[in-house]
């Protein structure tokens, strides 16, 4: 039998809620021959723990892949919609082609080159959807990060861009910067009253 011939993915993201950067999305085919103890949900697990399972995941797994869809994206299409398209974009992405998706939460992005099932709390039932949810969460921290260095004042790197009390008031301090989601709410109203 073809190794190669039915893989099944899994797919999560990061950052639907924050107020700042963009939507993440990974998609993960584990190796059934290398496994990867530790596999949960991103949010359970303490960062270090996240930072210390990305690697393994990336180099044990036989194909993955993170994407965005940029704040431009989410403030035209909507979030839902941006996360859909940084879920297709990251299953388009695998070095190989997966015969079925499974997808964390109640909702299928359309689109897919592939059969695709929803799970709600998939990221708990299912190693593949948390190894995405690690990878996505992993790479979204570190853009915000480098967010942060280059629209200091806002505190992205301690916050993500989540809509904290200090992200609050520095919204209300400094207004929106480039990297905030204009369609949310309350960046919405700090630019008026910025």
């Amino acid at each position: 039998m073809d190794l190669l011939g039915n893989l099944t993915c899994g797919v999560d993201e990061a950052g639907r809620g924050p107020w700042a950067g963009p939507v993440t999305a990974g998609a993960v085919i584990l190796d059934p021959a290398r496994p990867i103890e530790g596999l949960t949900d991103s949010k359970k697990l303490s960062e270090a723990k996240r930072d210390a399972l990305a690697p393994l995941i990336r180099e044990r797994a036989l194909a993955w892949c993170v994407a965005h869809a940029s704040v431009e994206e989410i403030d035209r299409l909507n979030i839902r919609e941006a996360t859909f398209l940084a879920m297709r974009r990251a299953v388009a992405g695998l070095q190989h082609a997966p015969a079925l998706a499974l997808i964390d939460g109640n909702a299928l992005p359309g689109g897919l080159a592939c059969e695709a099932e929803a799970i709600v709390k998939g990221d708990l039932k299912e190693p593949s959807i948390s190894a995405a949810s690690i990878l996505a969460k992993t790479v979204r921290d570190a853009l915000m990060v480098e967010l942060d260095a280059a629209h200091p004042g806002y505190g992205l790197a301690k916050h993500k861009g989540y809509g904290t009390a200090m992200h609050a008031e520095a919204l209300k301090r400094l207004g929106p910067a480039p990297c905030h989601r204009m369609s949310f709410a309350p960046v919405k109203a700090a630019a008026v009253t910025g």
